[in-house]
């Protein structure tokens, strides 16, 4: 059987005494979309960050491509292929859509402080490397035509796309992505969806938190659902639809997919 590229194991995390996260197995197969979803209070954002690493892990086991990653701060578990995308438009004011995308690229950047300082050819050659990989993410992303205009002037739903770049411009092997459909209006959550779909065909390795059960249910291969803390059902999206726990805990009535 082949192991899981992302395998999270009796991970648990608490605050104050109160658990956020118990007790909760994960497995996510190389090439799986897997969507979260789960009411207010679930634990999603906390098990999102526990993956990530922007939270320590109380209890349990993270592994990633074989290797354990749970001691390990954001920017090695970024090394290594772990990128994320924020939950809101995040974006860095001043700096054009390009320069926001290549600084996706820092985890992967082989050149060091002094390299830079200095200008060494071996910099040189990383930085046009760099702008070249995020004209690409950009290109991927529908937004070639924007790599030039500052990054706050692009619309909501195109920050969320350049937040999505950004990521590419890293090549991760596992994208996390936390409510990217939030806030946006019908035309630019189809082209999210569309954009989620297209990086799912080429491989691409996806855990995605959401409240809209419907966006969820559209693209992801299989679907955890949390409620207080604890996996309460996992299956795809038809099954997760029937099935009463998840309906009694998050649903309330059986949704259909958009």
């Amino acid at each position: 059987m082949t192991e899981p590229l992302l395998r999270v194991a009796r991970v648990s995390r608490a605050f104050g005494g109160v658990y956020a996260v118990r007790d909760v197995d994960l497995d996510v197969a190389d090439g799986e979309l897997r969507g979260i979803i789960g009411p207010n209070g679930a634990g999603k954002s906390t098990l999102f960050n526990l993956i990530g690493g922007q939270l320590a892990v109380g209890a349990g086991t993270v592994t990633f491509a074989g290797g354990r990653v749970d001691r390990l701060p954001p920017h090695r578990r970024a090394r290594l292929g772990i990128a994320v995308v924020f939950q809101g438009a995040r974006v860095f004011r001043g700096m054009t859509a390009l320069e926001n995308v290549m600084v996706g690229a820092h985890a992967t950047s082989r050149g060091g402080f002094a390299a830079a300082v200095l200008r060494l050819p071996r910099h040189r050659r990383e930085e046009r490397e760099i702008r070249h990989r995020a004209r690409e993410a950009l290109d991927r992303v529908g937004l070639a035509a924007w790599a030039d205009r500052p990054a706050e002037a692009l619309p909501l739903g195109q920050q969320r796309a350049l937040q999505v770049a950004r990521a590419l411009c890293g090549r991760p092997r596992l994208l996390l992505l936390d409510e990217p459909a939030a806030g946006l209006r019908a035309a630019e959550r189809e082209s999210l969806a569309q954009l989620i779909e297209e990086l799912k065909a080429g491989g691409l390795t996806m855990i995605k938190i959401e409240h809209d059960v419907a966006f969820v249910t559209r693209l992801a291969d299989r679907v955890t659902v949390l409620d207080l803390g604890r996996v309460i059902a996992e299956g795809t999206p038809a099954e997760i639809r029937a099935h009463p726990a998840a309906v009694a805990a998050y649903l309330g009535a059986e949704v259909t997919t958009c």
